[in-house]
């Protein structure tokens, strides 16, 4: 059984906002960025809608960057 709180394609932590009780009522990082599509689809099939995937595996590592700047300023 996957773990919801690890990343389905590497098995660090995802850092879900969902997955983590003491955050379920925010919402997760993933809500605030755009994941390729394809990065999902070279998941294998029983991998894919079971748990959030990493940031640096969703491959959004400048997005969340550039967010958290924008938030600073």
């Amino acid at each position: 059984m996957p773990d919801d709180q690890r990343c389905p394609a590497c098995g660090a932590p995802n850092q879900c906002g969902l997955a983590d009780p003491r955050s379920a009522t925010r919402g997760c990082w993933c809500f605030d960025v755009r994941i390729d599509p394809a990065v999902i689809a070279a998941l294998p099939a029983e991998l894919r809608d079971k748990a959030c995937l990493c940031p640096a595996c969703a491959q959004v590592d400048e997005q969340l960057k550039a967010a958290s700047s924008a938030a600073i300023r």
